[in-house]
């Protein structure tokens, strides 16, 4: 009993709350701590790499002052014997919201949204916030303080998640008691994201390309801003200004984000930490390849609860596959060499911790790379490697004591000191009672059996005929408490025990009964416990699936690879002045179309005999709305020229393998059609399995979407309250010619600025301004959104007031009323075959729009806007043939080399001419029937897409997603949380959808 009040006493003392040194202390008197404590005989890991056996750790102040097997212990140190225990630096997370209120959402963003800023002073958008500093409203949380504790976190960063330039984080000691050591730096990261506020109902940007557009204008704001050219003050730049130094953390939360947060960081000469989500692996070498170093959860999905066929049918097979490969994220990072730091964000529970990091190194992933991530390498992004991660001297004194190897399933966290004050996880010095014991009570005799763990110990009791007795069992700091209860449930009269463990060989305490009485109680070890050999062999971690390219279904086992073909026999539609060919051969080679001709030859090509079959160029489609992440428009402004598409090609959409199933090759992908002037837009050529920057068009010409009618006046939103200019037809027309004199305004003052060897102050950048005088300057052109006569005219009556054209019309569903006035202009129409009535302005629209503004002279193509028919294109032109008794091979070119031609890429595309791209379709027979498929898609010599082996692939999804319901049917026989499964609504896009 007096030990364990003097361990006790040695408890509060070594933990005592100090102030700051100039506080006043009106509790009791001043005296300052200067003593030392020494930990001997342990197993010391300084860093990961540097291990000591037997070792001494000498700490003071909360600090490291030695480490080593020949340290000289001070006369006044408490010494603390961990004979057969080990020391670890404690973890560090830094990218955590501890102590940090959520900021609540607006929820009227939608409804009743903002266009201007009602702050003033700070910067023009208020999702760019890096004025707000954590440490202002940081409150310290305990009862969470104490959850990281016992996983084995020391320190954590944390911030507040809200915007898209956040502001500063802090870094926290997990210090329960020494208040004012808590913040270890008050401004130490600086936080991006790709999310909006939600502090604010303002409506830019509500769409991802929005948010990186916002995020280069501010980085080149900030530039403009500190070299002196502003005439006002911008509290917000200025903010930015001074948390250039610190360290940079970008939220992406998915691989490709990562690739596009890399992409902002390399134009600007960035260094951003990127913290990921977990699905990395599906990118590595693109991932690899950004040089950047990571934080990355140790958050894995639950397997499904796929007992029931029905409900098991609706999950995606990507999301059973990401169950299965997940795991294997961390070994994979570590593999290629990614730097990384682990973090226990979208962690349901924190505990969870160190079962899903177990898992992981099941997985493959090292036990010492494992440490780092928890240790040296977020010290040293933090550029904190001399105070934090290690137990080198002068380090704070932030180190784990445990019961063995850390990362082993059994071994015991018992202490976790920070800054050498001391939290207790499991009681270092209980002792092991486990055996079994004669039990007296009074007049009563029972059998007491305690087995479980050391540190967990479970008892059983029964009489001495072997009936059980109910009861209750713990065990705290060596102070039992065992409550034995009656038989008979209804009654009350329980017998309470407590006692202190001194000799595990006989225990004894006080007996309370049910009706006040004490007696003494009594327990005889009779026999040792005999832990039971487990017999059960380890558990296998599941076989992980191979990576595809993409990781989705229909995804290849790997890289496609050009390859040199010889078609022979075939038909072949050359869009050229040959016309359609019979009997004809096709040499695809290096990516080109190298000849088209009879009997040709190639001793290096597989030759496929393509006897009855069609051969054609790729289609091309002028118009569409797939493969594009988070929002085809970006609606909070009227003009929105500086977002572009290529930011945001989503390379993993299905609807590219669809559009290959379907002979498509190359598509535009256009912003939709909220606003006047919209965004950039993305030619890509759809090579599946190829990164999103390799999907691009190379060289690609300058395009950007315009729009007219219902749509970018609001007519159709549902919003409560429309104000954002224009809310007429009559507006637009202003909105255009307020724009382009705004550009060639702001384009005069760079070149005046220029021509003044860049003497005086700068003009600011405006990517706004800068991309609409590229359009004055005939350096872009415009697809322009349309369906009534007399916008259509007024449009082209506006641009050439500015001595430019428009490019092309699309929809342009009254084009037939003014092809003479568009002949006139020189545009060129990209329409539907036979859309109409599906909206009050397309009212006179007609089947016969596309053949009568062909035979007027215009540049005609047929496209798809919707993610259905851009598989269907092929019978789209022949539509052409039914309505307008258009030839075939003109029929087919409103498809191929027209959109080419509106494009400006026909010199490389559209036709099958030597030198060419060797985009090539072959068709099971004439492409405009309804009955011909697309049996293989060629880009540039990359067969992409073949008939035969989709049929292997559609088997091999089968077998695959039995095998995945199999594994995941033993994780729920097993006792494993499952999930349900829910089916994924995926929004196809189209010119009108807004992002909500």
């Amino acid at each position: 009993m007096k030990k364990a009040l003097l361990l006790l006493f040695l408890s509060v003392f070594l933990t005592k709350t100090y102030a700051q040194d100039y506080f006043p202390i009106n509790e009791s008197v001043q005296n300052k701590n200067k003593n030392y404590t020494v930990f001997t005989n342990a197993t010391i890991y300084v860093t990961p790499t540097q291990k000591i056996e037997k070792g001494t750790l000498l700490v003071q102040d909360g600090k490291v002052v030695a480490v080593g097997n020949t340290v000289t212990i001070p006369k006044n140190s408490i010494t603390i014997d961990l004979e057969g225990k080990t020391i670890y630096p404690s973890f560090i997370d830094i990218y955590t919201s501890f102590g940090i209120e959520k900021p609540k959402s607006n929820l009227g963003r939608f409804r009743d949204p903002l266009y201007d800023t009602k702050r003033v002073g700070y910067y023009w958008n208020e999702s760019v916030r890096p004025e707000i500093n954590t440490y202002e409203t940081f409150k310290y949380d305990q009862p969470k303080a104490e959850e990281l504790l016992k996983a084995g976190f020391g320190v954590v960063g944390t911030h507040i998640a809200d915007g898209i330039a956040q502001g500063t984080g802090i870094l926290v000691a997990l210090n329960n008691t020494e208040n004012s050591k808590q913040i270890i730096a008050s401004k130490i990261t600086n936080h991006l994201a790709f999310s909006r506020s939600v502090l604010t109902n303002q409506a830019y940007p509500s769409s991802l390309m929005g948010m990186m557009a916002l995020l280069r204008q501010m980085y080149l704001d900030l530039d403009w801003y500190k070299k002196g050219n502003s005439d006002t003050k911008d509290l917000s730049l200025e903010a930015l200004a001074n948390n250039e130094k610190l360290v940079q953390i970008f939220t992406t939360e998915d691989k490709l984000n990562s690739l596009r947060a890399a992409k902002i960081a390399k134009e600007f000469g960035l260094n951003y930490i990127l913290k990921g989500s977990g699905n990395e692996f599906e990118r590595i070498d693109e991932i690899k390849n950004t040089n950047a170093k990571f934080i990355i959860p140790v958050s894995f999905p639950e397997a499904y609860d796929v007992s029931n066929p029905y409900l098991s049918n609706q999950i995606e097979l990507t999301d059973m596959r990401f169950w299965n490969q997940a795991p294997s994220n961390l070994k994979i990072l570590s593999d290629n060499g990614v730097v990384f730091a682990l973090t226990t964000d979208k962690l349901k529970k924190t505990e969870d911790f160190k079962p899903n990091l177990l898992k992981a190194i099941k997985y493959g992933f090292d036990k010492t790379k494992a440490l780092e991530a928890l240790t040296t390498i977020p010290a040293a992004i933090l550029g904190k490697s001399n105070e934090i991660g290690s137990l080198k001297t002068g380090s704070y004194a932030n180190f784990v004591i445990t019961s063995g190897e850390i990362f082993d399933e059994k071994t015991v966290l018992y202490e976790n000191w920070v800054q050498g004050t001391k939290y207790v996880v499991n009681d270092i010095n209980s002792k092991d009672i486990r055996g079994n014991y004669n039990l007296t009570v009074g007049k009563d005799s029972y059998k007491w059996k305690i087995e479980g763990t050391a540190n967990a110990p479970k008892s059983e009791i029964t009489t001495l005929d072997d009936k059980k007795v109910n009861s209750t069992f713990a065990v705290s700091k060596n102070w039992i408490s065992l409550l034995i209860k009656p038989a008979d449930t209804i009654k009350a009269n329980f017998t309470r025990l407590t006692g202190f463990i001194e000799k595990p060989e006989s225990l004894s305490g006080k007996a309370v009964f049910a009706n006040g009485d004490e007696l003494v109680w009594t327990a005889l070890k009779t026999s040792a416990f005999v832990a039971v050999k487990d017999t059960v062999k380890p558990e296998k971690p599941n076989p992980v699936l191979p990576v595809t390219y993409p990781n989705v279904a229909f995804g290849d086992a790997k890289k496609l690879t050009a390859q040199t073909l010889l078609f022979k026999n075939a038909t072949v539609w050359t869009n050229e002045k040959e016309g359609v060919l019979t009997q004809t051969d096709v040499l695809i080679k290096n990516g080109k179309i190298a000849a088209v001709g009879k009997n040709l030859s190639d001793a290096s090509a597989s030759v496929i005999d393509a006897k009855g079959k069609h051969i054609t160029s790729g289609i091309i489609d002028e118009h569409s709305h797939i493969a594009i992440s988070k929002g085809v428009n970006e609606m909070g402004h009227n003009s929105t020229a500086e977002v572009t598409i290529q930011d945001v090609v989503n390379s993993e959409d299905i609807n590219i393998y669809r559009d290959l199933a379907g002979g498509v090759t190359i598509s535009q992908l256009l912003h939709g059609s909220a606003n006047p002037i919209g965004g950039r837009s993305a030619i890509v050529k759809w090579k599946w399995g190829a990164s999103p920057d390799e999907m691009l068009y190379k060289n690609q010409p300058k395009f950007i979407k315009f729009a007219l009618g219902e749509n970018v006046k609001q007519a159709n939103w549902g919003i409560d309250n429309p104000t954002r200019f224009p809310q007429t037809r009559m507006g637009v027309e202003q909105v255009f010619t307020d724009y382009f004199q705004r550009a060639k305004e702001y384009d005069e003052s760079w070149k005046k600025f220029n021509a003044g060897s860049k003497k005086g102050k700068a003009p600011r950048v405006d990517l706004e301004l800068q991309t609409i005088a590229e359009i004055i300057n005939k350096e872009r052109f415009i697809t322009c959104h349309s369906y009534v006569e007399s916008e259509i005219l007024m449009l082209m009556n506006v641009t050439e007031k500015f001595n430019f054209k428009v490019n092309t019309f699309t929809h342009i569903l009254e084009g037939y009323k003014v092809a003479d006035k568009m002949k006139e202009h020189g545009v060129g129409a990209s329409t539907f075959s036979d859309w109409w009535a599906y909206k009050f302005e397309v009212n006179d629209a007609i089947p016969f729009n596309g053949p009568i503004m062909h035979n007027q002279g215009l540049v005609v193509a047929y496209n798809s806007d919707d993610a259905e028919m851009s598989r269907r294109l092929n019978q789209e032109a022949a539509k052409a043939v039914k309505y307008g008794n258009i030839s075939e091979e003109d029929a087919w070119k409103f498809v191929t080399l027209n959109p080419a031609k509106l494009l400006h890429i026909d010199d490389k595309v559209g036709s099958l001419k030597v030198g060419k791209d060797a985009d090539v379709v072959i068709w099971s027979e004439n492409p405009l029937s309804i009955y011909a498929k697309a049996e293989k898609t060629i880009i540039e010599g990359v067969v992409y897409f073949d008939i035969e082996k989709d049929a292997q692939k559609q088997l091999a999804i089968t077998k695959e997603r039995s095998l995945l319901i199999g594994q995941m049917l033993q994780e729920k026989n097993k006792g494993m949380s499952t999930q349900q499964p829910t089916k994924k609504e995926k929004t196809e896009y189209h010119c009108d959808t807004l992002e909500q």
